[in-house]
């Protein structure tokens, strides 16, 4: 009687087929759980960071000489950018606005226009985004750059407090000049306006600004302020943290100031979206 060992020979490349996938699925998992570590404990730093961030704030010993140092840095060194984005902004603004607004005849509504749609959305976001790009790369490289040079560990050693001198005195200083250079941007917009008001037409400085700032209420100013603290709060501490954290390495100070920039800069268009949405609600 002969044996049909068919079935037993077909059973082995199955069996070969199934290992593979096993191990394929077992790495897949292997790596979605690696992901998952890394991201819960990014987000657990994070937290950290902030969480020591504030109490340093609020302790004894407050560095502020180092705080006015940072102060005028930042304002200093950001405010010929800020002067020409700002102007720029009105210009733009009042130049691609303008023929619409004679479409239907209401060439009288483009001051007020302008100066709502500066102080309400375009100067925060625009300025921010800017200072996101200057300040927070700034802030990244600088103390990327310590980091790499044992700065910050000297520091410790030497019994100053790195998150106090360095981290919070910055991130304060940002959260206090951001929203004035905001407040600045929005001002030289409106001059900015006006130059591009004359450029085909014929308005007086004083009936221009009365016509805008007729349109304005305070319930345009005060959101716009409020979220331009929150802009200035989380380009210091994204920056800041990059920056405390970068690697060893001489290339991890362009990798801290690149990504300081790239996350500052989603994190404010992300706070403008739930500050539009609370102020709708309001």
């Amino acid at each position: 009687m002969k044996k049909n060992f068919a079935p037993v020979t077909r059973l082995v490349p199955d069996l070969h087929k199934a290992k593979e996938i096993s191990m394929k699925l077992s790495e897949k998992t292997l790596a979605g759980t690696a992901e998952a570590s890394n991201f819960l404990t990014d987000f657990a730093d994070v937290l950290l960071f902030i969480t020591r961030t504030v109490k340093e704030t609020f302790s004894r010993n407050f560095e502020f000489r180092e705080f006015l140092l940072q102060c005028f840095q930042i304002g200093n060194k950001t405010l010929p950018l800020i002067s020409v984005t700002g102007i720029i902004m009105g210009l733009v603004l009042t130049i691609q606005s303008r023929p619409s607004l004679a479409k239907f005849g209401a060439d009288a509504m483009l001051p007020g226009m302008v100066a709502v749609s500066l102080i309400r959305e375009m100067g925060p976001v625009i300025t921010a985004l800017i200072c996101a790009g200057k300040i927070g790369s700034g802030m990244g490289a600088e103390l990327g750059s310590m980091k790499v040079t044992e700065q910050i560990e000297a520091m410790e050693v030497s019994s100053t407090n790195p998150m106090r001198f360095l981290v919070v005195t910055r991130v304060l200083a940002a959260t206090l000049m951001i929203p004035i250079l905001i407040l600045y941007a929005d001002a030289l917009g409106i001059i900015g306006s006006w130059i591009g008001a004359n450029i085909k037409g014929d308005v007086t400085f004083t009936l221009f600004f009365s016509q805008a700032f007729s349109h304005i209420d305070f319930i345009d100013f005060v959101p716009a302020f409020i979220k331009s603290i929150f802009f200035g709060a989380v380009i210091g501490l994204v920056g800041c943290y990059k920056g405390y954290n970068a690697g060893r390495g001489t290339e991890s100070v362009g990798i801290a100031a690149n990504s300081a920039v790239v996350l500052a800069s989603l994190l404010v268009l992300i706070v403008d979206v739930i500050a539009v949405q609370i102020t709708d609600l309001l």
